[in-house]
């Protein structure tokens, strides 16, 4: 039976770690006197954890008749890794007052569920007792540290941590470069680069995959290519983590070619490769490639597709108005159970109300098991979209009766409601009660929204007054939204000064000058409609063509 239990712990352990076996091994334990040592009940539990068995898990833990620090730390990190932060924190208490002491890994675990929990009082308790123990000069419990605070957004916190540590091994440096690239410090993040290489320290996937994090303003795509030329080099790129993270860099800077190029170089690429390429093509308005490739993830053998690739899928067949493709999506959802995520079911509700069917869309809604303030925003989007506006409202009164918190997108959906049916002084009470009632600030969507509202309702001097009372400088787009009032209703008075506000803001962007040269050609301004086409016309860059010579 030894024998049988090594040999199945053996095979539990090269990741096979199903919840039948598990068991299996639990129950052949349970015969023999290995059941007391504190080794196999840490294994087991691990493996219970693994399968997210806390249940089994815990009462392992509370069962064992020898405690070791391994055992703590197993259930602790278990818990932490479940998010029940709460549960892990207790247990952390409870090992304090027993005789087992905390080690490095025990502060890391711990220092993870206050992070993760955005407990940072907690947490600086966790590195006074780290300190006190004599470990604040662990790298281990550093990296945790390091990670905490830069997640909390204190990242100066971060690396004083990291620099008092003089022995920094590749987690810590990682975890330092990825803190400075999540707050968008790329330059602190190369320096850091360049320092751990003049240390003889050789960089991995994860260091290249926290250099890329922070790369997020496209000036920045030298910089990039940079890191991929690094890649090339080292042969890193090879590697689906950091390949994965070039497809999303390349994604995020609309330089779909590239992306392409270094996906179709993986020879497995996991979903995030997948989901960067086929969000990068759905934010560029090539809806025909996002259908492609989520045709082929799916011809793919093993294949799950997650709520955040659904969802983004949906999103592009909802701009595309490809009411047949997104059929094919419901269908999708389906048959893999995902009609129970709100995510899922309010992107379908989104989806069909901007395809035009929105009574499909309110079908979704009604068969959802759980309603959140996310999917009720859809279907008051849908139905405003649609012209619906007194069902929108019905369904804003239905939230409210179901103890939901409306936000400011649930107001930005009412107004578009308003605009759509002309409803002027409804608009004037949703923003009223969005102020007074709900303590929301309006942003640059709302006034957006209510300018519109305004100046199509003929009330062109009340949508210049409210702009005047809105602090400088005034967003683009509602200046714009204005201007194109202006221009439905021939005011080329208005339309001159907002034109002019614009272009101090906006220089360079000639479709005001347009939109204005339109308004003066229909009061019969052709003076100042040629005055402007003129002006046009010499900031033009030069034309340049593009033929494609394919071989056929």
């Amino acid at each position: 039976m030894v024998f049988q239990i090594h040999s199945l712990l053996s095979e539990l352990s090269k990741h096979h770690q199903t919840i039948l076996k598990t068991k299996q091994l639990h129950a052949l334990i349970s015969k023999t006197h290995l059941s007391l040592d504190p080794f196999f009940a840490t294994k087991l539990l691990r493996f219970y954890a693994i399968n997210h068995d806390l249940c089994s898990a815990r009462n392992l833990f509370d069962k064992a008749p020898q405690r070791s620090v391994f055992l703590w730390n197993s259930i602790i990190r278990a818990y932490a890794q479940a998010h029940h932060f709460n549960h892990s924190l207790s247990l952390f208490n409870q090992m304090l007052a027993s005789e087992t002491k905390p080690d490095n890994f025990t502060y890391a675990s711990v220092t993870r569920a206050c992070y993760e929990n955005f407990d940072l009082e907690r947490m600086r308790i966790v590195h006074t007792r780290v300190i006190l123990s004599g470990l604040g000069l662990d790298s281990i419990c550093g990296s945790a540290l390091v990670t905490g605070y830069s997640k909390l957004c204190l990242v100066d916190e971060a690396s004083k941590v990291f620099y008092r540590i003089p022995e920094k091994d590749l987690v810590l440096w990682n975890a330092m470069v990825l803190g400075y690239g999540n707050r968008g410090l790329l330059n602190k993040g190369l320096e850091l680069f360049s320092w751990m290489r003049h240390m003889d320290q050789q960089p991995d996937g994860y260091t290249l995959v926290a250099l890329t994090s922070g790369l997020m303003d496209s000036r920045l795509l030298s910089v990039g290519q940079g890191i991929h030329g690094f890649c090339l080099k080292t042969g890193f790129d090879c590697t689906v983590h950091v390949g994965s993270a070039l497809v999303s860099l390349y994604s995020r800077f609309k330089c779909l070619d590239w992306a392409n190029t270094v996906f179709s170089s993986l020879v497995q690429p996991d979903l995030v490769a997948w989901s960067s390429l086929i969000t990068g093509y759905s934010q560029c308005g090539v809806y025909d490639k996002v259908f492609f490739y989520f045709r082929k993830l799916n011809m793919e053998k093993g294949r799950t597709v997650d709520s955040i690739l659904i969802s983004a899928v949906l999103a592009a067949t909802a701009e595309s108005a490809n009411a047949r493709f997104g059929v094919e999506i419901h269908g999708y959802v389906l048959r893999h159970g995902l009609e129970s995520n709100v995510v899922v079911s309010s992107a379908l509700i989104d989806m069909y109300s901007k395809c035009g069917f929105v009574s499909l869309g309110i079908r979704v809604f009604e068969i959802m098991p759980e309603r959140s303030v996310i999917s009720y925003n859809s279907l008051i989007s849908g139905l405003g979209l649609n012209g619906l506006a007194s069902q929108a409202f019905k369904m804003f009164d239905e939230m409210l009766e179901a103890n939901l918190k409306p936000d400011d997108s649930t107001f930005s959906s009412l107004l578009s409601a308003c605009c759509h049916a002309g409803l002027l002084d409804d608009g004037w009470e949703v923003l009223r009660r969005m102020i007074s009632e709900f303590s929301i600030q309006p942003k640059t969507e709302h006034y957006v929204h209510m300018v519109k509202l305004l100046g199509m309702a003929g009330e062109m001097e009340e949508a210049y007054n409210l702009i005047l009372c809105l602090p400088n400088p005034v967003d683009s787009g509602i200046l714009g939204a204005l201007l194109s009032c202006c221009e439905a209703h021939g005011n080329s008075e208005l339309a001159e000064a907002i034109s002019l506000q614009l272009l101090e803001n906006e220089p360079n962007k000639s479709a005001y000058r347009v939109m204005l040269s339109n308004i003066y050609a229909v009061n019969g301004r052709w003076d100042d409609v040629w005055r402007l086409r003129e002006y046009i016309t010499q900031k033009k860059f030069p034309g340049l063509s593009w033929i494609e010579s394919g071989k056929r």
